[in-house]
């Protein structure tokens, strides 16, 4: 019957609908279920590899194999030499495809030749014999040189004029393997090996900051220069990696730190391990690359708010070996338990390390949540909005004492106080200069003195961030007293919070750092680059400094 009819169509209809839903979800779930057991055994294969292998489901840009020169979508790539191969090609390709040599002599001639790698060339990159473009045909085709990054076509590598390497624009920065291979070989610096114009830039990522970038920018860097002189901090601490520094020609090492300024702050503490040790002509100067959050110490020095990968690496590198060289000032704080804390940007009691140590310890229990940088500073804001209703830290005035140079300051009724080093808070406001009809001159970073205002709660904050108020400006001093009477209070050093009970806390100068500044970026929509010159003095500079130290007793 007609109803039967339709009732069987019905049926059939259903049944399909359930195969089309089903069958991919089962391929899908099959597909989870095999590939951990794919990825333990290609981890395992890269542990052992000479290559810096990593795994891809989806290749950026159109690839193809290096082994089967087939086109590609997943597979692997090496972020040494640049090669790339499918799944099934990957141990050939470990196999018969050398990576770039880290430590390797020169021919017996004396020479350096190139190191050719076939196919996936950059896109816009141009043949250095017939200055056509490389890489148009859809195929595996023409070659790329993984030290100087020339490229050429495959038709002109035979008639090549000249197949000697001499490591391309970046020849400054890059530690050569011949150099580093006579340094094994020597068990010391290598004076022979000397240029007159060679600084060489050492890459330390952190790969947990911010926006998580560290991991794409290790890479990048790996493939424009010495793998030896890129590290990952999240594998090798800063006091380790600076050992390199002994090697190369005193004073002529750049560091550019990719990370916080946490991770900045880590690294100076490694440089003053250095002078400790008594090897003050081996200091580094120190540049950033901010993925932070806030970012407020790379602002202050010119690099901007943050980094996603707007400019290239390689302009990046061009505007190290731009950048002018500043002093510092950096300033110590230790608690008569001698826990002991550099800062290099500010301090604070109340509303903003309140929100931080909120933020730490949402941070702590679910760090894959926190790894953009929108939505740091949106939880941020969250923390703000709620201790504009709750108020835990008013009445600040009442429990805490506060002297300037030995002089004791009458506080109005404040919920927090700031102890700033350099021109920027919170991630980008000029704190101290303000706005409006009363601005102040700008700070400087390499004065000795410290700015000190305080904020009405968290509301008053916000309006500062907006450019809608302006601080309670207390005071500037060499040294900062601070005394903590009663009850638990909030405090941070550079974005790391803590409660603190009863205490005193002394702030004075510390010592100075090199750091390089960026003069040729603006950091702030309304402030030009002739201000940032005013806080940031570049003169020329030697490397003695004076010294400062934060005391905290209870």
């Amino acid at each position: 019957s007609r109803a039967d009819e339709e009732l069987r169509e019905e049926w059939t209809l259903l049944l399909w609908t359930t195969v089309a839903v089903l069958v991919p979800v089962l391929i899908t779930l099959w597909c989870s279920f095999q590939r951990p057991k794919r990825k333990v055994q290609l981890k395992d294969l890269f542990r052992k590899s000479k290559h810096g292998w990593h795994y891809t489901d989806l290749f950026n840009k159109p690839t193809y194999c290096c082994v089967c020169s087939q086109p590609i979508l997943q597979g692997a790539f090496c972020d040494c030499c640049g090669i790339c191969a499918d799944e099934q090609c990957i141990q050939r390709a470990d196999r018969i495809l050398s990576c770039k040599e880290i430590m390797t002599q020169r021919q017996t001639d004396g020479r350096f030749y190139h190191q050719w790698v076939r196919g996936n060339v950059p896109l816009a990159s141009y043949c250095a014999e017939c200055k056509q473009q490389c890489g148009t045909q859809p195929k595996l085709c023409d070659y790329r040189c993984v030290w100087c990054q020339t490229t050429v076509h495959d038709d002109c590598l035979s008639s090549l004029n000249d197949d000697l390497c001499d490591l391309g624009e970046f020849r400054s920065v890059i530690i050569p393997p011949y150099y580093l291979y006579q340094v094994n070989k020597l068990r010391r610096r290598h004076p022979d090996e000397y240029g007159s114009g060679w600084t060489p830039v050492l890459v330390l990522a952190n790969t947990r900051s911010g926006n998580n970038m560290g991991e794409v920018l290790l890479g990048e860097f790996r493939t424009l220069l010495n793998p030896m002189q890129v590290f990952d901090l999240s594998e090798l601490p800063p006091s380790k990696a600076l050992q390199l520094c002994t090697l190369l020609p005193p004073g002529s090492v750049r560091v550019l730190v990719c990370g916080g300024d946490g991770t900045v702050g880590w690294v100076l503490d490694a440089i003053d391990t250095m002078k400790l040790k008594g090897q003050d002509q081996f200091i580094p100067l120190v540049t950033i690359l901010p993925l932070g959050t806030g970012n407020d110490l790379a602002n202050s020095l010119g690099w901007g708010a943050g980094y996603a990968g707007e400019i290239p690496v390689e302009q990046v590198l061009r505007n190290v070996l731009e950048a002018e060289v500043i002093k510092m000032d950096r300033n110590g704080f230790c608690h008569s338990i001698y826990f002991v804390l550099s800062m290099n940007n500010y301090f604070s009691v109340g509303p903003d390390a309140l929100m931080a140590l909120n933020f730490h310890a949402h941070r702590e229990k679910t760090p894959s949540f926190f790894s953009s940088r929108i939505i740091n500073k949106a939880v941020y804001f969250l923390y703000g909005t709620k201790d504009c209703l709750v108020q835990e830290c008013k009445d600040l005035d009442k429990r805490i004492e506060l002297e300037l140079d030995g002089e004791q300051v009458n506080l109005p009724s404040l919920e927090g106080i700031i102890v700033c080093n350099i021109g920027y808070w919170g991630g980008g406001c000029r704190l101290w200069e303000g706005m409006g009809d009363e601005p102040y001159p700008p700070t400087r970073v390499d004065d000795g003195l410290l700015e000190v205002v305080g904020v009405y709660g968290s509301f008053h904050c916000a309006q500062i961030q907006v450019k809608l108020a302006n601080p309670v400006r207390l005071g500037q001093a060499h040294t900062i007293r601070l005394v903590l009477k009663s009850s638990r209070m909030p405090m941070q050093v550079d974005g790391e919070p803590w409660a603190q009970g009863p205490c005193t806390i002394t702030i004075t100068h510390k010592t100075q750092a090199l750091m390089l500044y960026h003069s040729a970026e603006q950091t702030d929509d309304d402030d030009s680059s002739a201000s940032e010159g005013e806080e940031c003095s570049a003169d020329h500079i030697d490397t003695t400094s004076n010294t400062q130290e934060t005391v905290t007793e209870s």
